[in-house]
């Protein structure tokens, strides 16, 4: 409850406490190009004012997971191990490798941090994040988003007491190492469309190109896309 509880609160400072954080996501996701999909019968937002607190659900995620920063499946439980352990001392970190080994519950949950973690990308969003309308202010989010990704594969690492990601899964690494090299060229072609999308909204032959990387990259991703 208290790893919860830390991680919930940094995942909010980050999405509703930071300046522009707003303006960063519009700007540097396809969220926006979501609706244009033939993949669901609502719209991706509740309202049209353009708050994140309206946005939906699915929405949310699959445009974290087109950048492949997809920071909703991990972002805060690195600052919240931090956190624990800081509060704690040395016994802490032989709890949470105990929880891990001992109960289900932690190890699944940590098992699919793992996978989505693995299926990021910092140098990829990078790029992504370069596309935000005010460069300081993207700059200094993914900053954030970097660090705390860093800090989150660390506190896995050491959880789980393991060299790399998904060294217990082995046919799944193995299976995203075989896609991502299929996935990240999709990416960049997506970043070139919504630079040059902008400067030419009409061009509907932008759009399809958009949306083609759109499905390129979630069949790549599979069940994080």
């Amino acid at each position: 409850e208290r790893l919860s509880a830390t991680a919930y609160e940094r995942y909010r400072a980050l999405v509703y406490e930071t300046p522009g954080f707003a303006d960063f996501f519009w700007g540097s996701t396809v969220v926006d190009k979501i609706g244009g999909l033939n993949i669901g019968s609502r719209p991706s937002s509740r309202k049209a004012k353009g708050q994140i607190g309206d946005l939906r659900a699915i929405p949310w995620v699959f445009s974290w997971s087109q950048c492949r920063a997809m920071i909703p499946g991990w972002y805060g439980f690195g600052a919240a191990v931090a956190a624990y352990c800081a509060g704690e001392g040395p016994a802490a970190r032989d709890r949470l490798r105990a929880m891990y080994r001992d109960w289900p519950f932690f190890r699944a949950t940590l098992s699919n941090m793992e996978m989505v973690l693995a299926k990021a990308s910092m140098a990829v969003a990078s790029r992504y994040a370069a596309l935000a309308p005010d460069a300081m202010t993207g700059a200094r989010i993914f900053g954030r988003i970097a660090d705390e990704y860093a800090a989150t594969v660390q506190a896995v690492l050491d959880i789980t007491e393991s060299d790399r990601l998904l060294a217990g899964a082995p046919a799944l690494a193995a299976s995203i190492d075989r896609r991502t090299p299929y996935i990240d060229p999709l990416n960049h072609l997506q970043i070139r469309f919504l630079r040059a999308e902008r400067d030419a909204p009409e061009d509907e032959r932008l759009l399809r190109g958009i949306q083609l990387t759109m499905n390129g990259i979630a069949a790549g991703l599979r069940n994080s896309g």
